[in-house]
């Protein structure tokens, strides 16, 4: 069943922390329903945030995003990698220390802001390289990275998110580029503040108090499983990059507590699954047979997904090769994006 004990999913938590690319907008667009969700909750009198591992743009611009996009949204609503970051250097080293940044200007902004003094060359004695996504960053910057590191400098990358969404389909993100210089140094990062690491969500958690927090995200490898390391519950939104057979593959440790085909689950029982649920469910079945997944019957195609996830998460299984036994089951498996 798709139901949630009855309820909206929304009544059972205090607080409902969004990611925002792939779920409230693709880059500078809001994504169909989403404006009107965040607005049916402002109107209850929800509680909100929003934890970004995008490092391109400070809490108080990614507010003044939101609320031209119809989103009424403040700085402190907003929680971001940079800022993050930015805070995490503050507390480890004397003020005005020289830290070599790479990425956009947000997250020069937020160095600055924190005291620290932002600088571009590695012959400037930088105590610290932080890394983040900027659509500007090129080779000579990941070089004075490496140069400094080499040195002695302390590594901090804002996230490690292999890839960003946008309208041509997932490009390259922060982590792509901090894979390169990765390899280039044999090491890896010092710390990585953003999702999946928990601190994004903890911080959101505590602002909820003694209520129940719920997080939303399209991504698997940083929402969910960041909620998961967080001790939280999770919504994944299939409005973003990670799509079913990513979820059908998932690991437990990227499993969400609920799925939904966008926000309307939120609000609307009958839009979201709890998962895993049953193999045999609302009129589904799902077998494993030949090392992949079979879907026979009829229902709604939000049925027909948790009976595969509990195959799927019952035992290894080939996520790609799910085969319809029915007309029914061919349609419902379309709706999700999966070839027959």
């Amino acid at each position: 069943m798709t139901e949630v004990a009855g309820d909206r999913l929304v009544d059972g938590y205090t607080l409902v922390v969004f990611d925002l690319d792939g779920v409230i907008y693709l880059i500078d667009r809001p994504i169909p329903g989403a404006v009107e969700a965040v607005g049916r909750l402002h109107a209850a009198g929800r509680a909100v945030a929003y934890a970004t591992n995008n490092a391109s743009r400070r809490s108080s611009e990614v507010a003044d995003l939101l609320t031209g996009m119809g989103v009424p949204a403040e700085p402190q609503e907003v929680l971001t990698s940079a800022a993050a970051a930015a805070e995490l250097l503050r507390d480890r080293f004397p003020a005005g220390a020289p830290v070599l940044v790479v990425g956009a200007e947000a997250l020069r902004a937020e160095i600055h802001a924190a005291g620290l003094t932002p600088v571009a060359f590695a012959d400037e004695s930088p105590v610290a390289v932080v890394q983040g996504y900027g659509p500007q960053v090129c080779w000579a910057d990941l070089a004075e990275a490496s140069v400094a590191i080499r040195a002695g400098a302390f590594w901090v990358a804002t996230n490690t998110d292999r890839t960003l969404p946008s309208g041509r389909g997932p490009l390259p993100g922060n982590g792509s580029l901090v894979a390169a210089l990765r390899h280039a140094l044999d090491r890896a990062p010092d710390v990585v503040v953003g999702k999946p690491e928990a601190a994004l969500f903890a911080t959101a958690a505590r602002r909820a108090g003694a209520g129940r927090t719920l997080v939303v995200g399209d991504r698997l490898d940083t929402d969910i499983e960041g909620a998961r390391r967080a001790g939280l519950d999770s919504l994944l939104v299939l409005t973003g990059v990670s799509d079913v057979p990513e979820l059908l593959a998932a690991p437990e440790s990227r499993r969400p507590t609920y799925v939904a085909m966008n926000l309307a689950g939120l609000f609307d029982p009958a839009a979201v699954a709890r998962v895993p649920g049953e193999p045999d469910t609302g009129g589904w079945s799902a077998a494993r047979v030949d090392g992949g997944l079979e879907l026979r019957g009829a229902g709604r195609p939000l049925d027909a997904l948790v009976a595969l996830c509990a195959a799927a998460w019952s035992a290894p299984v080939d996520a790609a090769d799910v085969r319809p036994a029915t007309p029914e089951a061919q349609r419902a498996l379309a709706a999700l994006g999966l070839s027959a």
